[in-house]
């Protein structure tokens, strides 16, 4: 529940609370769908076009229902915030199940890694998209898909090994945080030295990537909303990003090595 519910809003959680009402239970999902629509967006831009937005929201909905059946009124939390955990995290798990990365996608992602490295090697630095794209015969802007997507797919893998890691965890990560997984020291030193890297590699961006690194990642806006900050398309911020997150690549692998 918020501070912000009206009378109306009131009465459905009580009805829900008290009497399990249906009827409540749908009302309240219908108020609360703007949560399922903004993580159904923030994943979506992250996801190969071959994952349906249809079944990343059928997720998000079990999620927020969910967090109905589960939510505890009297705890001293927000139910906006909870079921934001809730609606994100089994939208991750449900990505998990149904392995969304295409083989196809999976093969150019070994190509372009291999290009990569043998480029590395021949010019003792980081190439760039259109050098790797001209190596394979493909787009730069294909490139820069690619590593994003494959990016997305590491993070999802490596939550994955955290959940399965963990006895105390058992509803998965973005579900909760377990007390007992205390940072080892030699780990937040490494942290600290990635986490200065990562900041110096996002200042090295231009002004448009830079931007929408920040409004995305930090300040959490959609593609559409970030869109409309910058009077571009949601496909140009789109095209923009996997170009940011290129040029991070490097920096953002080694950050997910150490976690």
């Amino acid at each position: 529940m918020t501070t912000n519910d009206t009378p109306i809003e009131q009465e459905h959680w009580n009805n829900w609370i008290m009497y399990r009402s249906n009827d409540a239970a749908n009302e309240l999902i219908i108020h609360y769908m703007y949560l399922v629509n903004f993580h159904v967006e923030r994943i979506a831009s992250n996801v190969p076009k071959s994952v349906s937005r249809d079944d990343i929201k059928s997720l998000g909905l079990l999620g927020l229902y969910d967090a109905l059946k589960k939510f505890d009124p009297s705890r001293d939390l927000k139910f906006d915030t909870y079921a934001s955990f809730r609606i994100k995290g089994s939208i991750l798990d449900g990505l998990r199940k149904i392995d969304w990365l295409p083989r196809s996608l999976r093969e150019k992602t070994k190509k372009v890694d291999q290009a990569t490295l043998e480029l590395e090697q021949a010019l003792q630095r980081q190439p760039s998209s259109q050098e790797i794209a001209d190596t394979l015969g493909i787009s730069s802007q294909e490139v820069e898909s690619i590593v994003s997507d494959s990016l997305y797919a590491n993070v999802l893998s490596i939550e994955e090994k955290s959940k399965n890691g963990s006895e105390g965890l058992k509803e998965g990560i973005g579900y909760s945080i377990p007390d007992d997984e205390a940072i080892l020291p030699d780990t937040m030193l490494l942290q600290g030295e990635w986490k200065e890297e990562l900041v110096a590699g996002i200042k090295a961006l231009n002004k448009n990537e830079q931007m929408i690194v920040s409004l995305f990642y930090f300040d959490e806006l959609t593609f559409t909303e970030i869109g409309q900050v910058l009077d571009l398309t949601t496909s140009r911020i789109s095209q923009i990003h996997k170009k940011a997150i290129f040029k991070l690549k490097n920096t953002l692998t080694k950050i997910q090595n150490v976690l």
